[in-house]
C-alpha cells in the first residue's frame, strides 16, 4: 500500500495501489506492442415506456378460459374493439404455437399510439400479457482483435454477460468520470476521451512539474526503493488508462479490446500520482466531476453521471469524503468504488465503507471471490476482477502503456484487482443510463442488485447481491426484458429491523391504479441485509391475507444478505391493495433489516 512520500511526515494519501495491490501486468503475445433502493413510489416503466421503438404488431396472451384464447373469431373481434377504444385499426393475424394471438397495428404507429393500444389490452382482466412483436437481429461478436481474451465480458461461467446488453444500449450519451492516475494517450480509447482535469495540488505527488490544471495526462507514478514507505520500487502503473479501457475502449475498430459501454465518453480526472493521492484532491475531483463547484477550477463541461473510483485506503469514511459523495449522489451521479484488495472486511476500507456508493468486490474466472478481494456487508455487488495466480490470461485485459517510468508506446496488459472489477460496474451503469436516462443513483443500485445472478463460485464473508448480470439489468431498466415488457413498479425503501430469533416483521406496499388481477409472474424484488441469511423465512402476503412462501430457513446457507428477485403466480389475487413482505429470523445470534423491496406488475 502506498502511503506518504518519505520527505513528509503525517501525510496520508489514498492510493490506487491499496486497491490494486495485485496489479501484475503481462504482455499479450498477439499484440505488436509490449505489454480494475429504488426511490419510493417511482414508476420505472409506465405503458408509454414499455415500447422501446414504434411497433407494427403485438403478441397478446389470453388467460385460460377466455374465449379469445381459443377462438380466432373472438380474438379478431377483441382486436377490433380494442382498436376502436384506442382510436386505431387493429387486425387479428394468426395464432402462435403458444396459443397467443398476433395482432397487426395497421400503419406504423408512434410509441405513444402503441402504448395506448397496450394499455387497452392491459386493462382487460382476460389478458395475461401483451408485448410488442420485436424485430431481432443476428448478434455478432465485436471485431476487436483481442476480444476473445476478454472472458470477463462474455464467458458463460463467470463473465458479466455484457454482449446481451449491447442490443439495447452501448453507453451513448453518458459520460463516466474516472478519478484515477489520469490518462496516457492510447488509440484504442482516444475516440471516447473528453476533457477532464488534474486535481493534484502537491507537486511531489503530481510529478508533472505543476499543480492543478486542465491537463489530466498521466506522466507516470513510478517510485524508487525506499520511497512511498516501500522497501522496493515500482514501475508506473498507468492505472487510469487500464480502467478507462475497460469502461469505454473503442469497439468494432478491428483493434485491441472492446469496452463495456463502448459509445460512452470517459473524462479523466487526475487525483492519484506518485505514492497515491490526498483526500482533499479526491473530494474536489468528486465534486467537480458530478457538476459541483470547486473554487479556482473552471466549470465542468462534461458532467459525469457515473464516477469510477478504483482507489482506497484504510480507516472510516471521513465526514469530508462522505459530504462530497452525498453531493454527487444528490446531483444524480452514481459513484462506484472498489472494495479493496486486502482479503479483509471492506468495512475497514474507504471509500468502500461510505454511504451512497456502489461497493464492488472482485471475482475470478471460476466465479469465486478473488483471493485478494475484500468482502463483507458493505459490499453491494461482485464483478470480474481477475485471478492471475492461475495464469495471466485469467486477469482482466485492457489498454496500457509500455513505459516503465514515463510514457512510451501504447500496449495492452492483464491486471487483477478490485480496481479492475469496479469499471465493470461503472460501465454497466453507463449502459443503464443510456437505456433509461431518468434512472436515479438509488434506482440504479437497486436494479443492479435485483438482477444479479448467484455467484458461480464460493465467497466467504459476503460478496453482495452476487455477480452482476449486464444483459438482465439493462433489459430490466429499459423495459425490454425478453418475452415481454416489464410492468409498473411499486416499491418501499423504508428500513425495517429484523429481531434476532424473534417474531415476524412486515413491510407494506400499497398498490393502486391497476385493473384486474396480479400477473401470473409477479416479480418480487427483495433487498435484506442479514449476517446469516439461512435464519430467515421470507413470505409475500397478498391483500386478502393469502401467503406465498419466498424463502425457507436453512442451516446450510451461511452467506450474508438476501438480494434477489422471486417470481410468484399471483393471478388469483386482486392487484390493488396492500401487499406485505413478511420476514422472520428463526434462529439466534444474527441480526439484519429489510432495506427495501418492490413489486413489478
Amino acid at each position: 500500500m502506498r502511503t506518504s512520500p518519505t520527505r513528509a511526515t503525517g501525510r496520508k494519501l489514498i492510493s490506487a495501489a491499496a486497491v490494486s495491490a495485485a496489479l501484475v501486468a503481462a504482455a499479450t503475445t498477439s499484440v505488436a506492442v509490449a505489454q480494475e433502493p429504488a426511490a419510493p413510489g417511482v414508476t420505472l416503466d409506465a405503458a408509454a415506456q414499455a415500447v422501446a421503438v414504434p411497433a407494427e404488431r403485438l403478441i397478446v396472451g389470453y388467460k385460460t378460459g377466455a374465449a379469445e384464447a381459443t377462438s380466432n373469431q373472438a380474438a379478431d373481434a377483441d382486436a377490433a374493439a380494442k382498436g376502436k377504444e384506442a382510436g386505431e385499426s387493429l387486425d387479428f393475424q394468426r395464432r402462435l404455437g403458444t396459443g397467443a394471438a398476433l395482432v397487426d397495428l395497421g400503419e406504423q404507429l408512434s410509441k405513444t399510439d402503441v402504448a395506448d393500444v397496450i394499455a387497452e389490452y392491459k386493462a382487460d382482466p382476460q389478458v395475461a400479457y401483451v408485448v410488442p412483436d420485436r424485430l431481432n437481429k443476428p448478434m455478432a461478436d465485436p471485431n476487436d482483435t483481442e476480444y476473445a481474451k476478454q472472458w470477463d465480458l462474455f464467458e458463460s461461467t463467470a463473465g458479466m454477460r455484457v454482449p446481451g446488453a449491447w442490443t439495447t444500449a452501448t453507453g451513448t450519451g453518458v459520460t463516466v468520470a474516472v478519478i484515477d492516475t489520469g490518462y496516457v494517450t492510447h488509440s484504442d480509447v482516444a475516440g471516447n476521451i473528453v476533457a477532464g482535469y488534474d486535481f493534484i495540488s502537491d507537486t511531489a505527488v503530481s510529478v508533472d512539474g505543476d499543480g492543478r490544471d486542465s491537463n489530466p495526462a498521466d506522466p507516470g507514478d513510478w517510485y524508487a526503493a525506499g520511497e512511498c514507505d516501500q522497501a522496493e520500487g515500482s514501475s508506473s502503473s498507468w492505472h487510469g488508462t487500464h480502467v478507462a479501457g475497460t469502461i469505454a475502449a473503442v469497439t468494432n475498430n478491428n483493434k485491441g479490446v472492446a469496452g463495456i459501454a463502448y459509445n460512452a465518453k470517459v473524462s479523466p480526472v487526475r487525483a492519484l500520482g506518485k505514492c497515491g493521492g490526498y483526500d482533499s484532491d479526491i473530494i474536489d475531483a468528486i465534486t467537480w466531476a458530478s457538476g459541483g463547484t470547486v473554487s479556482g477550477v473552471p466549470a465542468n463541461t462534461n458532467v459525469a453521471k457515473v464516477i469510477n473510483m478504483s482507489l482506497g485506503g484504510g480507516g472510516a469514511c471521513s465526514s469530508a469524503t462522505q459530504s462530497a459523495i452525498t453531493g454527487a449522489f444528490n446531483r444524480g451521479t452514481t459513484v462506484v468504488v472498489a472494495a479493496g484488495n486486502e482479503n479483509a472486511n471492506a468495512s475497514t476500507s474507504n471509500p468502500a465503507n461510505c454511504n451512497n456508493v456502489i461497493t464492488v468486490a472482485a471475482t475470478g474466472r471460476t466465479g469465486a471471490r478473488a483471493s485478494y478481494s475484500n468482502y463483507g456487508s458493505v459490499v453491494d455487488i461482485s464483478a470480474p476482477g481477475g485471478e492471475m495466480s492461475t495464469g495471466n490470461a485469467n486477469g482482466i485485459l485492457s489498454t496500457l502503456n509500455s513505459g516503465a517510468k514515463t510514457p512510451s508506446t501504447e500496449s495492452y496488459a492483464y491486471y487483477q484487482g478490485t480496481s479492475m472489477a469496479t469499471p465493470h460496474i461503472a460501465g454497466l451503469v453507463a449502459l443503464m443510463k443510456s437505456a433509461n436516462s431518468s434512472l436515479t443513483p438509488a434506482q440504479i443500485e437497486t436494479a443492479i442488485k435485483n438482477n444479479a445472478r448467484a455467484l458461480p463460485g464460493s465467497c466467504s464473508g459476503g460478496c453482495g447481491a452476487g455477480l452482476a448480470d449486464a444483459a438482465k439489468t439493462v433489459q430490466a431498466v429499459s423495459g425490454s426484458t425478453g418475452g415481454g415488457t416489464t410492468g409498473t413498479v411499486f416499491s418501499s425503501s423504508t428500513a425495517v429491523s429484523i429481531p434476532d430469533n424473534g417474531s415476524a416483521v412486515e413491510s407494506s406496499i400499497a398498490v393502486s391504479g391497476r385493473t384486474g388481477n396480479a400477473p401470473s409472474a409477479l416479480q418480487v424484488g427483495v433487498d435484506i441485509t442479514h449476517t446469516y441469511r439461512g435464519d430467515l423465512v421470507v413470505t409475500l402476503v397478498a391483500p386478502d391475507g393469502t401467503t406465498y412462501p419466498l424463502k425457507a430457513s436453512s442451516t446450510s446457507d451461511s452467506a450474508d444478505n438476501v438480494n434477489t428477485t422471486y417470481t410468484v403466480n399471483a393471478s388469483s389475487e386482486t392487484a390493488n391493495g396492500t401487499w406485505k413482505l413478511r420476514v422472520q429470523d428463526v434462529a439466534s445470534s444474527d441480526t439484519g433489516k429489510i432495506n427495501g423491496w418492490k413489486l413489478t406488475f
